[in-house]
């Protein structure tokens, strides 16, 4: 039998896999790839359609500490976000660009101090050009921070801001979630990366 293990996806409606026929998104398909590989594993969506990473900070500790308390298992977290803090209202970004690696920051120390491991799935592009540009510096930031805490990162913006399905289904939906055979190309974009995180957060 496979090892015992919680995780926790938490972010915003890419997470939740808004647009998604199945529902499933591209956190479901993760969960469903692992139990084929044998783990006995319990995974929460915790994924708010709208949230920025700010918003993200106030909720996940009390979310995720009832799920992934201590017990014959291994836990994790899965953060992903970051297109919502590049959204403008009243023509200023939700969230200031110097603010989204500290937010970024303070979800690490505070996964860090529980004990919980931390993997980052990097913002998706949209159909938006300009807010494209914004969001590819954000997903440099990101990776660059996670690699000076020593926290897997896994970016999926420049693979497919250049595929053609997926821009074609953002663009065909609401300019920014795709359909679910965007969120199964995503999820085979993280996948093998996904797979050596759980086999290590496992043992």
């Amino acid at each position: 039998m496979g090892s015992a293990v919680r995780v926790c996806f938490v972010g915003d409606s890419f997470v939740a896999g808004v647009g998604d026929e199945s529902h499933r998104g591209w956190a479901g398909r993760l969960i469903s790839r692992a139990i084929e590989r044998g783990y006995r594993l319990t995974g929460y969506n915790l994924g708010i359609r709208g949230d920025t990473s700010a918003l993200i900070g106030q909720r996940f500790v009390s979310e995720c500490e009832p799920r992934l308390a201590p017990g014959d298992y291994a836990v994790g977290v899965v953060f992903s976000f970051g297109v919502n803090d590049v959204i403008r209202r009243g023509g200023q970004p939700r969230v200031a660009p110097r603010q989204r690696v500290e937010n970024l920051d303070a979800l690490i120390d505070e996964a860090r101090q529980r004990d919980w491991p931390v993997l980052m799935i990097g913002p998706p592009p949209i159909s938006d050009d300009e807010l494209n540009g914004e969001l590819r510096e954000l997903d440099a930031q990101l990776l660059e921070r996670c690699r000076a805490r020593s926290v897997p990162y896994l970016s999926v913006f420049w693979p497919l801001v250049a595929d053609a399905q997926w821009r074609s289904e953002v663009a065909a939906d609401d300019g920014a979630h795709p359909r679910g055979s965007g969120y199964e190309l995503l999820a085979e974009l993280v996948d093998e990366g996904w797979a050596s995180w759980l086999q290590n957060i496992c043992g």
